[in-house]
């Protein structure tokens, strides 16, 4: 998937909300609904600017088309995006507002959570509106979604480790994760049940501290640099996008990168720099899918054991990439891209675009 394009090209929608009494300034992009209505989540973010927050709006919907295809969902891709300081400007009456604009789509998005946002703030959002997934279990909902975002991150290391090294195990392998956050804390605990030996870092001292805590033999390194320095067999980008950039490339040492943050790949061409460089990379949509299987289950009535097992799949799925990758002769980006692409071709629906029914 390219990174960089015209402002709205290939989507479908784009919506600029804005909201005077709460300060609310939020974009929300819907880039498929071939296969059914977007779902993606609502990230609140500091952007630098408008232009920031549109960038990383178009390229995460567009990511989570894909991601939906790739997954077997009968779902389209979305993405909205908050433009402030989460810590500071996000309140009750904000998000209600979020909501009706929402509301106003009349389903064709679905939101739930992402950077910034938690299950309590999607309570807030359901009060004014009904497509919201990835509310509190005490409000019927599927809680925290990293839970299985990790969990499927963790299914495809395992599945790229069987193709580098061939055992599925990262027993004895040093596994490094930049961002130890609400998915990243949740790998180091997988990563540490199979016998990895886990090396992290993170900007937020208090999310270290919290992992340390729990895992006191995690060793810590003082920035994402030195971690990429570091002598890793698996490297786990899990914070924001564009963690995969040339310098990253010239001197990592991990065999296989896979982690959970979206757009990892910082620029069209890297994935055959990675390549090159020997380094078998997972495609981030493939592999963070858990979350979305997780919160996507709640339009069903949410049953966690259902949706572990279709998380689970990501092993076999991303098993699929590199078989594809390597018959083809591409990289895994390429195959990932290829398979999600077929998918939306074949099975969305011929109008193309999903409406709610009246």
């Amino acid at each position: 998937m390219s990174d960089v394009f015209e402002p709205g090209s290939e989507h479908e929608q784009v919506v600029f909300a804005h909201d005077p009494a709460t300060g609310l300034k939020a974009i929300i992009a819907i880039h498929s609904t071939a296969l059914g209505p977007a779902l993606g989540g609502t990230r609140f973010h500091p952007y630098a600017s408008t232009a920031d927050a549109l960038r990383d709006v178009l390229n995460l919907s567009r990511g989570m088309s894909y991601k939906a295809a790739l997954a077997g969902l009968d779902l389209g891709g979305g993405k909205a995006v908050i433009i402030g300081d989460p810590a500071t400007a996000k309140n009750e009456a904000l998000l209600r507002a979020y909501g009706r604009h929402v509301q106003s789509l009349g389903g064709r998005y679905y939101t739930a959570c992402d950077v910034g946002t938690y299950s309590v703030d999607m309570d807030h959002i359901a009060r004014e509106c009904s497509f919201v997934t990835g509310r509190t279990v005490a409000h019927g909902g599927a809680g925290d979604s990293s839970v299985l975002t990790a969990y499927g991150v963790f299914q495809g290391m395992r599945a790229a480790a069987q193709v580098a090294w061939g055992s599925t195990s990262l027993a004895g392998r040093t596994v490094g994760v930049a961002g130890v956050g609400k998915v990243g804390s949740h790998l180091v605990r997988h990563l540490v049940e199979d016998g990895a030996s886990v090396v992290v870092t993170d900007v937020h001292a208090p999310a270290v501290e919290r992992v340390r805590s729990e895992h006191p033999a995690v060793r810590v390194v003082a920035s994402e640099g030195e971690l990429v320095a570091s002598q890793l067999d698996v490297y786990a980008p899990c914070a924001m996008g564009d963690a995969i950039t040339d310098a990253v490339v010239d001197v990592l040492s991990a065999r296989i990168v896979c982690g959970a943050a979206n757009n990892q790949l910082a620029h069209p061409g890297i994935e055959k720099a990675l390549e090159e460089r020997g380094v078998l990379y997972a495609p981030d949509y493939c592999v963070n899918a858990g979350g979305l299987v997780q919160v996507a289950d709640e339009l069903e009535g949410f049953s966690f054991d259902r949706a572990q097992q279709r998380a689970a799949r990501i092993f076999d799925t991303t098993l699929e990439v590199f078989e594809l990758a390597a018959s083809d002769g591409v990289p895994p980006a390429i195959a990932a891209d290829r398979l999600a692409e077929r998918r939306m071709r074949e099975v969305g629906r011929l109008r193309g675009m999903w409406l709610p029914r009246l």
